[in-house]
């Protein structure tokens, strides 16, 4: 049997794991061919100043914003079988994880099958006889510069990594075009100068609206806090204040909040997520998007129908690099068989029942792809039905018990540095060096 063809669409973290893991099995793998629309790899964690587009036309898919560090230490944050260089700080400056995707990328020799500055146009499924499930993938790609040649290629696999911070989430707010100061989305913002001495309306109280509201509190904004989360317990930033969320906005551009409150602020700023999106994939392939639910996908992964297509890392609340470590290896064992994959009808019904079981337990739709504490549950059985290695122990508890200090500590949680003892143990450094002890999870 000739060796199987795959097509990555994507060189951020997921795109490149999907790679260096497909170059490991040159048997039974051609080399892969990985289709980047920008000059570099590295997806969301290549930092540019400015917004909206390139000179090019093309759009600026980073969300990255100038000062960003970590919210997660390296110690977990890392690939398993690549950790950070052990001198850096637990919660590491955006340029650090840039700089760690490109050695990951070199270490393991991926750069030469990367085709940059190349626009993946079309993804089309094709029934052929003698293909892997008698199935095959035409993908149609172009140089993104208008007039520009497709380019047609067929593969036997497609995995994409396309990621999901690009496409801003903004909620239907009625009279949001009354507002007459500055709306702007978490997508488009780079720094808090801009917003020194202003008022500041910030919804969503997700890891970036938090983040956002301290760096803007540093230049002395009058940050309101807009969510419908429980109130925040820890210490908050001087010139933070919480209210519940924004429900309209008057005929005079006045904000009106769900308890009857109202703000007139400089900007309203929407730190409120994004939106999946996948404009390359054919009518056919069936893959439907409804309130941030992406569907059907056996294990959020593979559409039962055309079980060679991967959606890599569409779940969201996850630790993402060790979490595309698992879903590639599972992926891998989908192709190469050791893992035979259950018949169409036993895959949607699998579908049917997880979707049902977290509605039962209260899950939203719009929260079903947000694993947060049950992603180790989840990365455990991929590694448990293709026979590959889990993460280590003290993975998840390191992870979780990072959650705790952060909710607690929301202002100085990123001086910590954590130390890996051991499979099972690691230890916590706080402010000026002390030990702490581990929180109760």
């Amino acid at each position: 049997m000739s060796r199987l063809r795959v097509a990555i669409i994507g060189a951020g973290g997921a795109g490149l794991c999907a790679a260096r893991h497909v170059l490991s099995r040159p048997k039974i793998f051609a080399p892969p061919v990985v289709f980047e629309q920008t000059k570099s790899v590295g997806g969301t964690w290549v930092y540019k100043e400015q917004v909206n587009s390139y000179g090019n036309g093309m759009p600026i898919h980073s969300s990255m914003y100038r000062d960003l560090r970590t919210n997660i230490p390296k110690e977990v944050m890392s690939f398993p079988d690549f950790p950070f260089e052990k001198h850096l700080p637990s919660f590491v400056h955006h340029t650090e994880v840039r700089k760690y995707l490109e050695k990951y990328c070199d270490h393991f020799k991926m750069r030469n099958h990367i085709k940059f500055e190349t626009t993946v146009d079309a993804v089309v499924p094709v029934r052929v006889e003698n293909g892997w499930n008698r199935l095959a993938w035409d993908v149609t790609t172009s140089d993104g510069i208008d007039p520009s040649p497709s380019v047609e290629s067929r593969f036997d696999a497609v995995m994409v990594c396309n990621g999901h911070f690009f496409d801003p989430y903004i909620p239907a707010i009625p009279g949001l075009d009354k507002f007459t100061g500055a709306v702007i989305h978490s997508h488009n913002y780079r720094s808090a100068e801009p917003y020194a001495g202003k008022s500041v309306v910030l919804l969503g109280a997700g890891l970036s609206g938090l983040d956002i509201a301290m760096e803007l509190s540093q230049v002395n904004a009058k940050v309101v806090l807009s969510h419908g989360q429980k109130p925040l317990k820890g210490p908050l930033p001087p010139g933070v204040q919480q209210s519940p969320p924004v429900s309209k906005v008057l005929d005079d551009g006045t904000l009106e909040f769900q308890d009857g409150s109202h703000a007139r602020p400089d900007v309203f700023l929407f730190c409120t997520g994004y939106n999946f999106t996948f404009p390359f994939l054919d009518k056919q392939v069936g893959l439907k998007v409804k309130e941030h639910l992406v569907s059907p996908l056996y294990k959020f992964l593979i559409p039962p129908a055309f079980p060679s297509l991967f959606v890599v890392g569409v779940c969201r609340a996850i630790c993402p690099f060790p979490h595309f470590h698992i879903q590639t290896q599972f992926i891998l064992s989908v192709l190469d068989g050791s893992f035979p994959l259950p018949s169409q009808e036993e895959m949607e019904k699998d579908i049917e029942l997880d979707e049902a079981a977290r509605r039962a337990r209260g899950i939203a739709t719009r929260h079903i792809l947000k694993l947060d504490s049950e992603q180790w549950a989840y990365n455990d059985e991929l590694a448990r039905l293709a026979g590959f290695q889990p993460l280590p122990p003290y993975w998840s508890n390191l992870y979780e018990s990072n959650k705790v200090f952060r909710s607690q500590d929301m202002l100085n949680y990123k001086t910590y540095n954590y130390k890996v003892l051991s499979q099972e143990e690691w230890t916590v450094q706080g402010p000026q060096g002390l030990s702490l002890p581990k929180p109760l999870l």
